[in-house]
């Protein structure tokens, strides 16, 4: 069973393969429970073949077997067929003729996506700043400390929260700190820890029910439901939510808004009422919760600033670089009253479990080093004329149907005449076209009375890549419905 240097001749001279994992049982005989293991390991398929198992005797010693046994058991599988074995290239999982049928059912293949997209809630994938965000993680990996490749800090990694404590007080006017911010992993992980779990940061049977806006995403509105949140909502117009409606409710105490670009309706609100909505907080005893999903992308004038400004400690601030950046990064932050601070660490645990510490260090690179800025503005230029290509070809071919909010974010929404939604996303969907429907985002709760209903489309113009916009447009102009 060996050559005259004391090893199996399908074991090459130095030692490879892969780790292998085997579960033999305490009784009965080594090399049977061996060769059991290994067999039933190719059977189900955890072994596929072409595996390259690791040597004799590395596998010997971290089964504490002796190596003879060890070598048998190759050896015996190699003459049944489980195995192959060839000088100098080790041993590996043969090819077998019939395939290890599913143990379980599997998922459906995904279905094809539409032929034209202009659904919202996406930045456009083929503007990600590939090269410039590979420099900067280059950067930042080369000078991180050791313990940055250790468990993570809950808090967030310190060179980030600086790097934001910096932008968003020269961006969006946010006064903070980096001990006032936690990073987390985009909107919805924050909205988690305020409201969710086991301890959330604030419980309805203190903070009572959340004032939301009578119009915004439904994902969001069932996170807070399956929290036990009551979601109160509040009327919106021309100048955002109507705030003054707060008073009515004595029991709300917190209150969740999108005051620089109203989600989807896309007004900002009123100064007046952005100092109102303050005032109440401080009088309340309260908190707004401040959502500024795409606060950095308006194209008629600089962005307003955040609510935040106003009073850090009455104003939660929420952001992330879903918008700005991808989605795919999992990375947000929340700025926090300093009361709150430790309140929202209880409820995140001990260590990271969420945002990885190298995509916070490769951020805060990117934005130390001018990366973020350079991004922002070239895409506030990018959007800014998808937005007027969407505007003019409306002009063209639609003027009867309006465009609603300011010229900011990544959507825009269509004002359609009463009763024609459906009809126009039936006609979509025929012609191949995603876009999505004004009705879906409204509150279910909000009296007619108090808001009545209007028909529209909110229109994705960030989405689709550029090659692929003009059709896009074109296909959405074609299933308007004429004047009436």
């Amino acid at each position: 069973m060996t050559d005259t240097r004391g090893t199996h001749p399908s074991e090459p001279a130095h030692p490879t393969g892969n780790d292998l994992h085997l579960d033999l049982p305490a009784t009965g005989g080594r090399r049977a429970a061996l060769m059991t293991a290994l067999r039933e390991a190719i059977r189900s398929g955890r072994l596929a073949p072409g595996t390259r198992l690791p040597p004799y005797r590395a596998l010997a010693a971290d089964l504490g077997l002796a190596r003879n046994t060890a070598a048998e058991a190759y050896a015996e599988l190699v003459a049944e067929g489980w195995l192959t074995a060839r000088q100098g290239s080790g041993t590996a999982v043969a090819d077998r003729a019939e395939p290890v049928p599913p143990t379980r059912a599997r998922r459906p293949a995904p279905r094809p996506g539409p032929r034209h997209d202009l659904r919202q809630g996406q930045p456009d994938g083929a503007s990600f700043p590939r090269t410039a965000w590979l420099a900067a993680a280059r950067r930042a990996l080369s000078v991180a400390p050791n313990e940055a490749f250790g468990p993570g800090d809950p808090q967030g990694r310190r060179e980030l929260r600086t790097a934001l404590a910096d932008y968003l007080a020269r961006a969006r006017g946010v006064r903070t700190d980096p001990d006032r911010i936690v990073i987390c992993s985009g909107f919805a992980h924050a909205l988690r820890l305020l409201f969710d779990g086991a301890r959330p940061v604030l419980p309805p049977a203190e903070y009572g029910p959340l004032a939301v806006e009578a119009y915004g995403l439904g994902f969001h509105r069932g996170l807070l439901a399956a929290a036990g949140v009551t979601a109160v909502p509040l009327p919106i117009d021309e100048r955002g939510a109507v705030v003054d409606g707060l008073a009515r409710h004595r029991d709300v105490r917190t209150v969740l808004l999108t005051p620089a670009h109203q989600f989807p309706t896309g007004g900002p609100l009123h100064p007046g009422r952005r100092a109102a909505v303050v005032d109440w907080a401080r009088g309340r005893g309260g908190l707004l919760l401040e959502d500024d999903y795409d606060g950095e992308f308006r194209y008629d004038r600089q962005p307003v600033g955040a609510v935040q400004g106003l009073d850090p400690e009455r104003v939660v601030y929420l952001g992330s670089a879903s918008k700005s950046l991808s989605p795919a990064l999992r990375l947000g932050w929340m700025v926090l009253p300093d009361h709150l601070v430790d309140r929202v660490l209880a409820a995140k645990g001990e260590r990271e479990g969420w945002a990885s510490a190298l995509d916070q260090l490769t951020l805060a690179e990117f934005i130390d080093s001018g990366g973020y800025d350079r991004h922002v503005r070239r895409m506030r230029r990018h959007y800014r004329d998808r937005r007027d290509h969407l505007v003019g070809a409306l002009a063209a071919s639609a003027p009867h149907v309006g465009v609603s909010g300011i010229a900011a974010g990544l959507h825009a929404v269509l004002r359609l005449e009463p009763g024609t939604e459906r009809s126009v996303l039936k006609a979509a969907a025929y012609r191949g076209l995603a876009v999505d429907g004004l009705a879906d985002f409204r509150h279910p709760a909000i009296a007619p009375e108090e808001m009545p209903a209007a028909d529209g489309l909110v229109v994705g113009y960030a989405t689709p890549p550029d090659h692929a916009y003009a059709a896009a447009v074109a296909a959405l102009c074609d299933v308007l419905p004429p004047s009436a």
